[in-house]
């Protein structure tokens, strides 16, 4: 193999000229002050680039040491740094390609670098391959380390042996083990890049265009958003931390009085709590669990409860008690405890791991923390999205697809009822209400008449789970459990039936999606994200019923996704220019900023605009980003 280490910037412009395609690779270590902690190496706030390595063909590399603490470094690092910038980062006419392109993002967004456009993420692309005739590759299938194994039959050193317990900036970067491990790891990533494409090409034509203009992009953006990360009042965090520990307590105090000594534990949902419900007291059973176990989960505390407030009243309190009790324990132990957990000891922020194909319709994920699933303010005695802070001089800034997914739907279904109402700007729930009620929409919308709400909550039910089949016995649960509503089956089922009546090609769509997946034997979204789907010829009806509901999913939810991450690969080209617009995360639907006090107005009209493209020509409902801002990430005033 052709590596070597380059120490002039001729050698490297020698290297590059007239490269069209370069693949490439940080090596980073900690600063003096982050040396002794764990995992400070990957922090682009307590690292630094060690040194890059390139390649423009297989088998060659330059590996370029700027910080080593043995042998030679380049001169002038930050000149080389600035050439790369210019002469790959950021032109337009390179494509970029590397491994896991959030990191280098986030190292290079430190240094003042966004990536541009093309760029191509290797990590993302291998996760748009199949591992299996029905399986694509998982995050954990997609090292490079497991990889080039698999796909190249070369075993690449790994870092441990490597390094021997030293950091890479002791290493010495005339070592060609060195060079050899920096060098590998561009070097393979290009390789990478011309095996997938190639694959795709032949086998998934449309996956090259969703990895080269949809993740690739998107990866760039999860690197800035990872570096940015979220301020939290600490102090605000840890008093509520007290104040949780002490209602838990008197919780736990009062339910020990009404059930004795039974250990319930920290959820209550103990062995010994399920005998004494089941067994001492006599409780009907009213769910069970996969393997056929009396439950005890949320939902049967609630089932359980509505049973005793009519058979055992006695009882209703205790379980009004766990479900209180289980409901501080989470915002205890996920939100309090576990946000503080993952505040970094240098910004004071946290800086989650977003994962954008974290599920199988190409939605986001989130993990250390998880900051996908923060409560709502409803259902927030705490109010943790209000220790979401702004930075001195800048504001919260949110802006929120409204209701995009029901808008895709009705993209797909073309039902012109849907389409109709999208168009005018008017509003899909109170159209809902007359379609299902048989009522005028000037009365659906009437927020003074008695049964307003009632009716609207049913709607909202019924829109958020029309596309995907929506059973009588999935409604009323919906209802009941989302909205409060003790809504009869036999009227569930009257609404279904009007619901499709009055939007007639929504029940089309829905069969027509599940027979071509039943022939197929997968789903798709309008770009070509696919969605492997065996259970759906399956002779086990809840195997099949849930490939079903999948079939249906996977276009509309997987199509929302592609237009968000299609939103973020604009602004990737955009940012460079309006650096006081800093992005800091993405929840389901809506992308969250910091941004500066005095160009409020301006980054909402410039951010709205760029979402609320037309992602696709196709595409003919109108999108609409609502925007929001704030001082907290809980109390955002809408536009």
């Amino acid at each position: 193999m052709s590596y070597t280490c380059a120490l002039s910037l001729k050698k490297i412009k020698d290297y590059l000229a007239g490269a069209a395609v370069v693949g490439f690779d940080f090596e980073t270590s900690p600063i003096e002050e982050y040396r002794s902690e764990e995992r400070a190496a990957l922090d682009a706030h307590k690292a630094a680039i060690t040194g890059v390595s390139l390649s423009v063909s297989e088998d060659s590399g330059i590996y370029i040491p700027l910080r080593h603490r043995a042998g030679r470094n380049i001169q002038k690092p930050e000149a080389v740094m600035d050439y790369l910038r210019q002469a790959v980062f950021e032109n337009a006419t390179v494509i970029k390609v590397a491994h896991n392109l959030a990191f280098e993002s986030m190292f290079l967004y430190a240094l003042g670098v966004i990536v541009q456009p093309p760029c191509y993420d290797t990590i993302a692309a291998a996760q748009l391959t199949l591992k299996s005739s029905t399986t694509f590759r998982g995050l954990s299938d997609s090292g490079l380390k497991t990889l080039v194994p698999q796909l190249f039959h070369v075993e690449l050193p790994d870092f441990e042996t490597v390094t021997a317990g030293r950091f890479f900036d002791e290493l010495d970067p005339q070592d060609k083990e060195t060079v050899r491990y920096a060098c590998a790891d561009s070097d393979y990533a290009l390789r990478l890049y011309h095996l997938f494409n190639g694959w795709f090409d032949q086998y998934l034509p449309r996956h090259r265009r969703i990895v080269e203009q949809i993740e690739s992009p998107t990866s760039v953006y999860c690197g800035l958003m990872r570096y940015n990360g979220l301020l939290m009042d600490r102090a605000a965090m840890e008093a509520k931390q007290a104040e949780a520990e002490e209602r838990i307590s008197a919780i736990r105090e009062e339910i020990a009085f009404l059930i004795g000594d039974v250990e319930i534990g920290a959820n209550a949902s103990t062995s010994a709590f399920k005998s004494y419900l089941y067994k001492d007291l006599g409780l009907p059973v009213v769910k069970t669990t996969a393997k056929y176990q009396e439950a005890a989960d949320d939902e049967t505390m609630i089932l359980l409860a509505a049973w005793c407030r009519e058979n055992r009243p006695e009882l209703t309190r205790l379980f009004e008690l766990v479900q209180e009790y289980r409901r501080w324990g989470k915002i205890k132990g996920t939100y309090l405890d576990g946000y503080l957990r993952h505040i970094n000891s240098a910004t004071g922020r946290i800086h989650p791991d977003l994962m954008p194909l974290g599920t199988e319709t190409g939605r986001f994920a989130a993990r250390n923390p998880n900051l996908q699933n923060m409560p709502r303010k409803g259902s927030d005695p705490i109010g943790i999205r209000n220790m979401l802070v702004a930075p001195e001089g800048y504001q919260v800034m949110e802006l929120d697809y409204s209701q995009i997914e029901l808008r895709v739907g009705a993209f797909y279904c073309r039902d012109a009822r849907m389409l109709e109402t999208y168009r005018g700007g008017g509003d899909i729930h109170a159209q809902t209400t007359s379609v299902i009620y048989n009522i005028p929409i000037e009365q659906a919308a009437d927020k003074s008449a008695a049964e307003y709400k009632d009716r609207r909550a049913i709607a909202k039910g019924c829109n958020f789970g029309c596309f995907y089949g929506l059973f009588p016995k999935g409604l009323q649960r919906t209802l009941k459990f989302k909205a409060g509503l003790d809504t009869p089956l036999a009227e569930c089922e009257k609404i279904i039936a009007n619901l499709k009546a009055g939007y007639p090609q929504l029940s089309l769509w829905q069969e027509v999606v599940k027979r071509q997946a039943k022939v197929r034997r997968y789903s798709e979204t309008w770009l070509g994200r696919r969605r492997y789907l065996p259970g759906i010829v399956s002779d086990d009806w809840g195997k099949k019923s849930f490939a079903e509901r999948c079939a249906m999913n996977t276009p509309i939810q997987g199509t929302a996704a592609d237009i968000l991450k299609m939103a973020m690969a604009r602004l990737v080209v955009e940012l460079p220019e309006y650096p006081w617009i800093v992005p800091v995360l993405t929840v389901h639907d809506s992308l969250v900023f910091y941004v500066a006090e005095e160009k409020v107005q301006e980054a909402g009209v410039l951010i709205k605009g760029l979402m609320e493209r037309q992602p696709f020509p196709e595409f003919d409902v109108p999108l609409v980003a609502e925007v929001a801002t704030g001082t907290n990430y809980g109390e955002l005033d809408e536009w």
